[in-house]
């Protein structure tokens, strides 16, 4: 494929500065060569520019149906006429759901150090022409593209801002005052409850369990966010790991790792939200603490962001115990070997694991049946890494059609993915593990008219916060 594929964002190969998008497989690459081929005469049949095309549900719907016949299988309920009729598209992904989107970015306006971050992440993935709607620019990690991304083209209701670590030399995309200053200025403009902030701690860095009270009595945290990988390297891509190398830790250590969770549990906020996965499989990206920790502290809520997935390595089939020390697996065999039933404190988050999957139906499909079989269906939580992918709405859409389809389910023992199921994923539970009343969530979300995003920009404009 040529370095501009003109296809909708749901098939590009797109990333963070986390992990290297893998290369298309076959299958992949026959769905983008069919869309590539369709792109312009559909769009000249609509009268629509091309990139407004592929960045609308139109666009969506094309590229799902493709994955459909190349994967030969029905992964996405959608009919063919999604693909030119706006009303067709509407209805295949419409639903009342409520959409909580427990993970989400964007980058504080500090030239030298969003440009050196988006050079990384630019290294990493497709570029996009000028024209595309979806991710355009170096500078379109900032607080306007997250306003759009997540709250003026999605129907998120709730967001919860969160940050990766600061790299060695204590450089950060988003501080935790930031995190803080960023929903109160949203409080202010918009109400309460449309985002909610993680805090960011580094249990191994002398002073920060000491500060976790401070942390929470004024930053009004909904969890802590820990990186157990450590931090982030300095030096960008070309180094062989993206973690600083004696800044790693677990949560299950007893110099650090104990010491925060009794830290936490004391404190009462109970949201442990453990980035685990997409660490280059580093022995401390593995969840392997989680078991044991979830068992030791039942009064914790252990959040596994990512769920344990590396992007690029062995493809996610069924569980197995050949395969029970590998990505979303490791997981699994934590909460197997400590006892954790479905429906206790272990939750499965998915932000950049859908993403991944959305072109690898046949591993979603394997991810979602054995996330659900593990944890239940009340524990699985939507997030989507964005401001990372631009909009989050075609993430959204992807997911609302999505089957497991019924052979895999008799091979396997998978439950169907039902409306009912679907609509706890995206929003429900996280509703309850972060506490936000569902009801009221989706009252704000549907009064809302978004005019206070432009006085939020403003405002964020002058005072960086």
């Amino acid at each position: 494929m040529d370095s501009e594929p003109r296809i909708p964002s749901i098939l590009r190969r797109l990333s963070t500065d986390e992990y290297q998008p893998p290369p298309y497989d076959d299958d992949q690459l026959a769905a983008v060569r069919e869309v590539v081929a369709a792109g312009e005469p559909t769009a000249r049949r609509l009268a629509r520019p091309l990139g407004d095309y592929w960045s609308s549900r139109l666009g969506t719907a094309t590229g799902l149906i493709e994955l459909n016949k190349q994967f030969n299988a029905p992964f996405y309920e959608i009919p063919d006429e999604a693909r030119f009729e706006e009303s067709a598209a509407d209805e295949a992904f419409a639903s009342p759901n409520l959409v909580i989107d427990v993970q989400s970015h964007y980058m504080a306006p500090r030239a030298p150090l969003r440009i050196e971050a988006a050079r990384q992440i630019a290294a990493r993935r497709d570029r996009g022409p000028d024209w595309w709607k979806g991710l355009d620019d170096l500078t379109f990690y900032g607080f306007s593209e997250y306003l759009r991304c997540l709250f003026l083209e999605s129907e998120t209701a709730v967001a919860i801002l969160t940050a990766p670590p600061p790299d060695e030399n204590g450089v950060h995309y988003l501080t935790n005052d930031e995190l803080a200053g960023t929903r109160e200025l949203i409080d202010r403009l918009a109400g309460t409850g449309r985002l909610l902030n993680h805090t960011v701690i580094h249990p191994n860095v002398p002073g920060e369990l000491d500060a976790m009270e401070r942390y929470r009595d004024a930053l009004k945290p909904v969890g802590w966010k820990v990186y157990t990988m450590g931090l982030m390297a300095s030096v960008g891509v070309e180094r062989t790991s993206q973690w600083s190398e004696g800044t790693e830790w677990m949560l299950d250590d007893e110099q650090f790792g104990i010491p925060f969770l009794e830290r936490a549990r004391e404190l009462n906020v109970r949201n442990i939200c453990s980035h685990k996965g997409l660490s280059g499989e580093v022995d401390n990206g593995s969840p392997r603490d989680i078991g044991p920790c979830a068992k030791a502290f039942p009064a914790l809520n252990f959040i596994v962001y990512h769920s344990g997935f590396e992007g690029n390595a062995a493809d996610e089939g069924p569980y197995t115990d050949e395969t029970a020390h590998e990505g979303i697996n490791r997981l699994i065999t934590t909460a197997r070997d400590n006892g954790i039933e479905p429906g206790r404190n272990i939750y499965a988050e998915l932000g950049t694991t859908w993403f991944c999957l959305i072109k690898r139906p046949i591993e979603a499909a394997h991810v979602l049946g054995k996330l659900l079989l593990a944890f239940g269906e009340d524990n699985v939580i939507w997030g989507t890494d964005s401001v990372w992918y631009g909009p989050t709405q075609p993430m959204i859409d992807a997911f609302k059609a999505f089957t497991i389809p019924q052979f895999l389910r008799e091979q396997y023992g998978y439950p169907e993915l039902t409306s009912k199921i679907k609509a706890k994923i995206l929003g429900l539970n996280a509703s309850k593990v972060y506490g936000i009343d569902p009801i009221e969530a989706q009252h704000r979300a549907a009064r809302d008219d978004l005019a206070w995003t432009a006085q939020a920009l403003r405002e964020y404009r002058q005072s960086g916060r």
